[in-house]
């Protein structure tokens, strides 16, 4: 396991949409040492997630796990999820406004996140999963999809102001954000 370079906004790969992992390529070394690669560099960096666009790989993969993640203390767990060429669908028209931010952006700011959504991926075995995610693990699946769409969450604030650093979200919006999240989490349960 190797801990890459996060490429952060600007760099071009982050733009592209990533292509198909060939089931039958799942197994090979090329694949497993790329996911073995995101999870030591998501790790290693705090993030809740990581797609392969962001290590510099146009490839339709990306990993989640939040656990004790002092970054995100309001985030439900995430198991170590494994997710090569993910597929979402919304369940509904419910959304959620989530802060967010972005090991490859050096800022936060709000986007609004579907609250129910169906994932369809294969894990690292090239098993099919067909799952319903719902709230802040669904807003994180959508995060990271959007990467491999070469979408960043940048793209999707609407309202400018909510733009801040991490260090200036911390001082002034962490707080009721950290509220106002818990509370919706304890609505719907994940």
């Amino acid at each position: 396991m190797t801990v890459r370079p996060v490429l952060s906004i600007g760099h071009p790969t982050l733009r592209i949409v990533a292509g198909e992992v060939p089931a039958d390529e799942i197994a090979s070394d090329r694949i497993q040492t790329l996911i073995d690669d995101l999870i030591e560099t998501m790790r290693h960096a705090n993030g809740a997630g990581l797609a392969a666009t962001q290590i510099n790989e146009r490839l339709r993969v990306a990993v989640m796990e939040v656990g004790d993640n002092l970054r995100y203390p309001y985030k439900p767990r995430i198991p170590l999820t494994v997710a090569i060429n993910p597929i979402i669908e919304p369940l509904d028209d419910e959304l959620v406004e989530v802060n967010e931010g972005c090991l490859s952006v050096p800022l936060r700011g709000n986007v609004d996140r579907y609250v129910n959504i169906r994932v369809r991926y294969l894990d690292r075995n090239g098993v099919e999963h067909d799952e319903i995610k719902r709230g802040l693990t669904a807003g994180t699946w959508q995060h990271e999809c959007d990467h491999l769409d070469g979408v960043l969450f940048i793209d999707r604030v609407t309202n400018p102001s909510t733009l801040a650093t991490w260090d200036e979200f911390n001082e002034f919006h962490r707080d009721a954000f950290v509220a106002r999240i818990t509370a919706f989490v304890e609505r719907v349960g994940s």
